[in-house]
């Protein structure tokens, strides 16, 4: 097995390691032990993991094996590896996390649903970084020792991609895809709140989606619908405003390709006012939406993605 590895590189506390040969196990702080799951793969070519450091086991229950083609990103817990049945002339790109950077609660299942969710080279976004992630993963571990400035750089675009990868699949399990669990959604624990928050995902991005159209389609009162979700210390608004967030972060990093502007982007999920959605996108992410699309935009080499603007 050959190895380049990287150390950790501030501020990001990320490490990049590009394992190739006949890989026996994927970096962490532990190893490998009776019980665990396994990741199984047949084709050669290079795969993407996600090591997640800093973070507790997963809750109680064996990990379900996996089978992985090449390209797909995988989540891992690092202090709990999986076992590898990887065949020869396999190159794996690991980028070691810590859990905050990624904003995974410590003590909650969001690490469990995101490692039974590998995300396939194929898939919508799959197909966007992928590819980004690996060149960058081969361009970081060269740069950090002839450039240190861009090294620094790429590690930061690599943390907020898979930050938003993470909350891709949060978002994804929540909403009731496989491998959610009956309490996968904030106020998953009914039938009732199940068909709400599906509904809301359906119509984020109507601009007039208030609490009042939501209880009207359920049959419901405003009141009821408030204290479902406040018996799980959220409101709807909180809801609603989070998750039209994250598709507009998903879909800013998407608007680099495309040239879609910040503007048309808040439009397209609900947001009247691109002042209003600059506001609360800092507050909930600590960056303005130019700045997310402007680091998620820069390439491995270092230049910046096709320059969008707020009309």
């Amino acid at each position: 097995m050959t190895r380049s590895d990287i150390g950790t590189i501030a501020p990001a506390g990320l490490r990049i390691a590009v394992l190739g040969g006949n890989p026996a196990e994927l970096p962490g702080e532990g190893r490998p032990g009776i019980g665990a799951y396994r990741l199984t793969a047949r084709a050669g070519g290079a795969y993407l993991f996600v090591g997640v450091r800093g973070t507790p086991a997963p809750s109680a229950g064996r990990l379900p094996d996996l089978s992985l083609q090449p390209g797909d990103i995988c989540f891992y817990d690092a202090n709990h590896p999986p076992l590898l049945d990887f065949p020869e002339h396999c190159r794996l790109k690991v980028f070691l996390v810590p859990c905050e950077e990624l904003g995974l609660e410590d003590g909650s299942d969001d690490l469990r649903r995101v490692v039974a969710n590998p995300v396939s080279r194929s898939s919508r976004l799959g197909t966007l970084l992928s590819p980004f992630l690996s060149e960058l993963a081969d361009t970081a571990v060269s740069a950090i020792s002839t450039e240190p400035p861009v090294g620094e750089m790429l590690a930061r675009n690599a943390v907020n991609l898979l930050a938003m990868l993470a909350a891709e699949q949060l978002g994804r399990t929540r909403s009731g895809t496989p491998g959610a669990g009956p309490t996968d959604t904030p106020v998953g624990r009914s039938p009732l709140m199940a068909r709400v928050l599906r509904y809301i995902d359906e119509h984020l991005a109507d601009a007039d989606l208030s609490p009042e159209v939501i209880a009207g389609a359920h049959h419901i009162s405003v009141r009821y619908l408030h204290r479902l979700f406040q018996d799980d210390g959220t409101s709807v608004g909180r809801w609603v405003q989070r998750r039209r967030l994250e598709e507009c972060r998903r879909d800013l990093v998407l608007g680099v390709r495309n040239r879609r502007t910040i503007a048309s982007v808040a439009g397209r999920w609900g947001f009247l006012s691109a002042t209003h959605f600059s506001r609360v996108f800092r507050a909930a992410y600590g960056m303005s939406p130019s700045e997310w699309r402007d680091s998620a935009g820069q390439g491995p080499t270092g230049g910046r993605g096709t320059p969008l603007h707020h009309r």
